[in-house]
């Protein structure tokens, strides 16, 4: 039996002797320089596992290329799979996801007019529209009793209407603000 450092030195003379020709199988049928090399690494790994198996002389190169378009294959079809799945996603992401464009407007004009506002109405809104707390959750926030935060928000929310010259909308609440689930939203 052979000891480790003879397969080293069989594979060191077989990497030698066929990288070149195996990387440049394998950049003829790549479209990125990235790939080949992969497949090429690849190759002369399943080389290493499999040094017993690799045909001496003149063999050794057609069963490198054999391996190199297995591995290409492989790649392929992990691309492929890939590919589909990104499709797939793309697909169930767009019908998870409402189209956030009003929203992102809406977002705007609220941001323009909370600017108008005082400091101390702008962080409560925040902190109540953006952030979703409760007046309770907002006092923890600011160290303020919620008995306070209450009436400030209710001003707030007021003072932004005003700015935006808006009504509001079911319930007191300002277009876009989330409604409780248990609330029913007035028609419009």
């Amino acid at each position: 039996m052979r000891d480790i450092s003879d397969r080293e030195d069989d594979f060191r003379r077989l990497y030698a002797a066929h990288f070149d020709a195996v990387l440049g199988f394998a950049l003829r049928r790549t479209e990125r320089p990235e790939d080949a090399a992969d497949v090429t690494a690849d190759t002369f790994v399943v080389a290493w596992r499999r040094m017993a198996h690799v045909p001496a002389g003149d063999g050794a190169r057609p069963w490198l290329y054999g391996v190199a378009r297995r591995t290409l294959a492989n790649q392929r079809r992990g691309e492929g799979r890939r590919a589909a799945l990104g499709a797939r996603l793309r697909g169930q992401l767009a019908h998870a996801v409402a189209d956030l464009a009003d929203d992102v407007v809406h977002r705007a004009d609220v941001t323009a007019a909370m600017g108008r506002l005082s400091a101390r109405d702008e962080e409560v809104l925040r902190l109540h529209l953006w952030e979703g707390l409760e007046p309770r959750e907002i006092a923890e926030v600011l160290g303020l009793p919620a008995a306070v935060v209450r009436p400030r928000l209710s001003r707030a929310r007021s003072r932004l209407r005003d700015v935006l010259g808006n009504d509001p909308g079911p319930a007191g609440h300002l277009p876009g603000e989330p409604v409780a689930p248990h609330s029913k939203e007035a028609p419009r």
